[in-house]
């Protein structure tokens, strides 16, 4: 995903609490963010007040002859970021997280970016969601028996309540509806394991991401309002 955000003509930076993280050494990714670790300054914002270079602790200038594109710079704030990154209104960045409060809804109210949620299990839920739908053809169709079989039973009862019955009818009702509630019971329970087994193929405990039975969960409810639409144009990217 970085990559195709990068080579899409992007802007990418990284926000980060740490003055030399792990995270650049991995996979290349320095060139992904045009940082580098090993030889890049670490400047404030204020005009480049000297500050040391990462892994040193004696102050230095920053070398006339690095090469602008890995930069590295400490404290500032928002609107510093703006003007290194030449963006005009804060819509054109796109800011990428994996926590909905502690970055994503802040970055989106606060400071009017566009965000974009990492969550990584969606990957393999679409898998799933592929390989289980014979499952979930089944499921749906004992669903539709067992509301089926109810509204027998309770049209059964209802008629055996209020409507006036000769005795031999009012008995095969009643045996009717024993039959029923029977085969609700099978069907009920042959539905409950079969949605069981569905949802822990998902996670042992929590099952599907999104889904809480056939409703949607609580955090599929808390992922729209946080999140906006990737556009073709020069966003600016975290």
């Amino acid at each position: 995903m970085l990559k195709m955000l990068r080579n899409s003509g992007r802007l990418t930076f990284l926000v980060t609490n740490s003055a030399k993280p792990g995270f650049f050494l991995e996979d290349n990714r320095a060139n992904i963010f045009e940082v580098e670790p090993e030889s890049g300054m670490l400047l404030n914002t204020d005009n480049g007040t000297p500050m040391p270079q990462v892994g040193s602790t004696s102050p230095k200038m920053l070398p006339k002859g690095l090469n602008k594109r890995y930069r590295v710079f400490q404290g500032g704030s928002v609107g510093h970021l703006h003007k290194l990154l030449s963006i005009e209104s804060s819509t054109q960045v796109l800011y990428v997280g994996d926590h909905i409060y502690g970055d994503i809804l802040r970055s989106k109210k606060v400071l009017g970016w566009r965000t974009m949620l990492v969550v990584p299990e969606l990957e393999r839920e679409v898998e799933l969601l592929w390989e289980l739908r014979d499952t979930r053809k089944q499921l749906r169709l004992l669903r539709n028996e067992r509301d089926l079989v109810e509204d027998r039973v309770h049209h059964l009862k209802w008629s055996l309540k209020f409507e006036s019955l000769g005795d031999d009818e009012k008995q095969n009702m009643i045996s009717s509806l024993g039959e029923l509630e029977s085969r609700r019971d099978q069907v009920r329970l042959a539905h409950q394991q079969a949605q069981g087994d569905y949802h822990q193929k998902f996670h042992k405990i929590w099952g599907q991401l999104m889904k809480t039975g056939y409703q949607n969960s609580r955090f599929a409810h808390q992922v729209p309002p946080a999140l906006d639409g990737v556009s073709e144009g020069s966003e600016k990217t975290a």
